[in-house]
């Protein structure tokens, strides 16, 4: 109550679109059209709106909106890990891509089990995102029929198959294992240790290593490390090699052969003169380590913005003209092997 005037004090108002408007003097459909799809106005116009929803403190209303269009304007990505170097480029390049075209990225951790990856992916579907992104191309029957019947646009990345879900970004993780034994190989060495996580596109990967490997009369040792790959594991699984006395080491990732390299150093081993390492995914630190690390580059970055362009593109209304893009990988030399 107000003592002054003896009348209840109004509550504060919650400024509104017409709030906005005002303050840009704009109209409030070049306003709303600014705010939900930022990519269809004028740099200039789009600084205007959002200068005066900074200075009004006008939060949208996301729940109306999506009502009217039916649409929720979130794109659910899952990921096996975040602590994992290599997905992290992809998450950040999805996430500033669907910014930009005026989405958010709403991001679950689903681990290695497609079990687990069914629960969450059910748990998103509640929450009615605009599209998805999975991660692999192997998912549970019941998965794929709840991602079917929900008739949602959906892009499956670091992976390959010609009949994916929907939509596709990766490349080849046989043709990758293949080309890594294949480079060892021709370097001479005979005795090779592959150490390696075990998920399924890391499999992939070792399957072609080894096949290749094989075809040239390579003697092949294996060391096996839990997930996720750690440098420590990558040290525990070096320690099991060099009993085994390889004359080069093909690890699972990055992380892994650094590892590997810092227990050949600490044992008196010289790399790549009596040992030669080789990685997996070009990650941020391969060219800094001492010897820098060859190994097989992936574009994660254009993974991940590639992905969210073909969602939102789709879910505007405009289907990609290749639904399966495969882009490859690089064989990376440095000093390491």
């Amino acid at each position: 109550m107000d003592k002054s005037s003896g009348k209840a004090a109004q509550k504060p108002r919650a400024p509104t679109l017409q709030d906005v408007a005002r303050s840009a003097s704009l109209s409030p459909m070049t306003v709303s059209r600014a705010l939900n799809t930022p990519q269809l106005v004028k740099a200039a116009t789009l600084a205007r709106v959002m200068e005066a929803v900074q200075a009004t403190g006008y939060i949208p209303n996301l729940l109306a909106g999506g009502l009217a269009s039916n649409r929720s304007k979130l794109i659910a990505v899952v990921v096996p890990q975040i602590n994992n170097n290599m997905f992290t480029d992809t998450i950040q390049a999805l996430s500033d891509e669907l910014s930009l075209r005026g989405y958010h990225m709403l991001l679950c951790v689903a681990g290695y089990d497609p079990q687990d990856e069914e629960a969450i992916v059910a748990a998103l579907l509640s929450r009615k995102p605009d599209g998805i992104v999975l991660t692999g191309i192997h998912h549970t029957p019941l998965l794929k029929k709840r991602l079917l019947n929900a008739a949602l646009p959906v892009v499956e990345i670091w992976d390959l198959t010609p009949t994916p879900l929907d939509m596709l970004i990766g490349f080849s993780h046989e043709k990758a294992g293949y080309a890594a034994g294949d480079y060892i190989a021709s370097k001479g060495c005979r005795r090779v240790g592959l150490l390696w996580t075990e998920d399924r596109r890391a499999q992939l990967r070792l399957q072609g290593a080894r096949e290749v490997l094989n075809k040239y009369g390579v003697i092949c040792q294996q060391a096996f490390v839990p997930l996720p790959a750690t440098m420590a594991a990558g040290r525990a699984g070096m320690q099991t090699l060099l009993a085994e006395k390889p004359d080069a080491v093909i690890c699972s990732s990055d992380t892994l052969a650094q590892g590997a390299m810092l227990e050949a150093q600490s044992q008196g081993l010289t790399v790549p003169d009596d040992i030669a390492i080789m990685g997996f995914g070009d990650l941020d630190f391969a060219a800094s380590t001492l010897p820098p690390l060859t190994t097989l580059a992936i574009d994660r970055w254009q993974t991940g913005k590639l992905a969210a362009a073909m969602l939102t593109d789709k879910i505007a209304g405009l289907p990609p003209a290749d639904a399966i893009v495969d882009l490859g990988f690089s064989l990376v030399l440095r000093g390491s092997a």
